[in-house]
């Protein structure tokens, strides 16, 4: 049961999500809008629509009108929707508030409004690609690492399919001294299993270890990371284009550096290093690369992650939509993949939780580099590193997320940002601290930032918090 303490948290703390929608309805709400958000929420596991709360924030109580017989509308969602939703009336000091309580879909059902299966995207409300109905039909089968790769393999067979030198090497063990040791290792790991007819060679195993993935099957072979280059800032001219064959465990640093050493130089730290620096930092694009391995959404198909670089940008995607929002890609964690995730970590490939995109957008900082931008699509999140860009060449959007991005690091860093770390950010000497407030201003007005009034009241020694702190 939503109680107002309950309330009076979600008001403080609690970001729009999958699982929370606000809506200010003072006078009415339209049912279909309604009926649409219940799909939408039952559809990403439940969760709550509040009337009579301000969309923006600081979010407020402004009280609603709307459906003053909550028993009726229940009926009409139950009519419409085959979906028992709790409707519950809050009453508020300042005004009547009602909370819509969504149950989770059935397993293996989702649900949809006139045809229509929705899901949440940022604020909006999109139909689910037919490959994300496609997993949801799946439930109760089998996971997707699960399902074999290859069935009844013979032991020279895995071992012919498999690079398990690389396996060992990279989890740090040493490599057994008979063939037994290795299949035995690799069944403890869940990447193999005995059946009557040989040994099943599951997804993950290929998936990770595969020295070609095109030796198992298509499906697996177009789950192969591409990289692709052009010649300009479009995708005019292609100079390159080749998929990685191997697996992603054991071809990873192999992509990466192929990827770096294809980036253009970056003349304008070269000059402070003295020293042959590329425009993109290594360590950049392997958090990027491992994020978007790890994180796709594997029932996808016909996708892959693709990592293409312009002349101007880098540009790493992956198949699925994230499971938080792209604006606290910084502070949260969620994973979508944590089996792999969990493997992947073990073997050195990815960081620990949620310590990536904090090191990209500081290692954008030190390279003086625009901040990255972070993107999804109706299908696909991709995260794009830009090169070189003076302060003066930043557009507004540019400035505000890099703005967002430093107030954020500092946060996860217990400091907070102030006019003078946003100066240094920009490299803007102390002169030019008005246009370091105005960048300010313009954050705070983009809602993606807020005063520490814990710290200081005074406006010339602000310190700054993240909107969700």
């Amino acid at each position: 049961m939503t109680t107002l303490e309950t309330l009076s948290r979600w008001l403080a703390d609690a970001p729009e999500n999958e699982h929370l929608e606000f809506k200010e309805a003072k006078q009415q709400y339209d049912t279909t809008k309604l009926l649409r958000y219940c799909v939408a929420l039952a559809n990403e596991g439940g969760g709550h629509l509040v009337l009579g709360v301000s969309d923006r924030r600081p979010r407020q109580v402004v009280g609603t009108q709307a459906f003053q017989n909550r028993g009726e509308v229940t009926a009409r969602i139950l009519e419409a929707l085959r979906m028992r939703v709790d409707v519950q009336e809050l009453q508020h000091p300042d005004g009547r508030v009602l909370v819509f309580t969504v149950p989770p879909r059935p397993a293996g059902t989702p649900l949809h409004h006139e045809g229509a299966y929705l899901m949440r995207a940022g604020e909006e409300l999109v139909p689910m690609s037919p490959d994300q109905l496609k997993r949801i039909f799946s439930e109760g089968g089998p996971d997707w690492f699960d399902r074999p790769a290859r069935a009844g393999a013979s032991a020279e067979e895995v071992v012919a399919l498999l690079d398990t030198q690389s396996f060992f090497d990279l989890m740090q063990l040493p490599y057994p001294t008979n063939r037994d040791g290795v299949l035995e290792r690799l069944a403890k790991e869940r990447l193999i299993e005995r059946k009557p007819d040989g040994w099943n060679i599951n997804n993950l195993a290929a998936i990770l270890l595969a020295k070609r993935l095109d030796a198992f099957s298509p499906e697996l072979a177009r789950k192969a990371a591409r990289v692709v280059i052009y010649e300009g800032a479009n995708k005019l001219t292609t100079r390159y284009d080749e998929p990685q064959p191997q697996g992603y465990a054991v071809g990873f640093e192999k992509l990466v550096d192929f990827v770096h050493s294809s980036a253009p130089r970056n003349h304008f730290v070269e000059q402070a290093l003295r020293d042959e620096v590329k425009m993109f930092p290594r360590q950049a694009i392997r958090e990027l690369v491992a994020n978007a391995l790890v994180h796709q959404d594997f029932e996808a198909t016909g996708q892959s992650v693709m990592v293409e670089m312009y002349a101007d940008r880098l540009e790493v995607s992956n198949p699925g939509l994230p499971p938080i929002q792209v604006e606290r890609f910084i502070d949260e964690f969620r994973s979508r993949n944590e089996r792999l995730a969990e493997l992947m970590r073990r073997m050195r490939v990815c960081e620990e939780k949620g310590s990536g995109i904090d090191k990209v957008i500081h290692l954008a900082e030190v390279y003086q580099l625009p901040a990255p931008d972070f993107r999804t699509s109706e299908t696909r999140t991709t995260a794009v590193l830009f090169a070189h860009r003076d302060f003066a060449d930043m557009s507004k959007t540019d400035r505000i997320r890099a703005c967002y991005q430093h107030c954020c690091l500092k946060y996860v860093s217990n400091e907070r940002m102030s006019n003078q770390s946003l100066r240094e950010r920009f490299r803007l000497p102390e002169s030019k601290t008005a246009t370091a407030s105005q960048v300010i201003s313009a954050t705070r007005t983009a809602e993606l930032i807020k005063p520490d009034e814990s710290d200081t009241t005074s406006t010339r020694y602000a310190r700054y918090l993240p909107f969700w702190a």
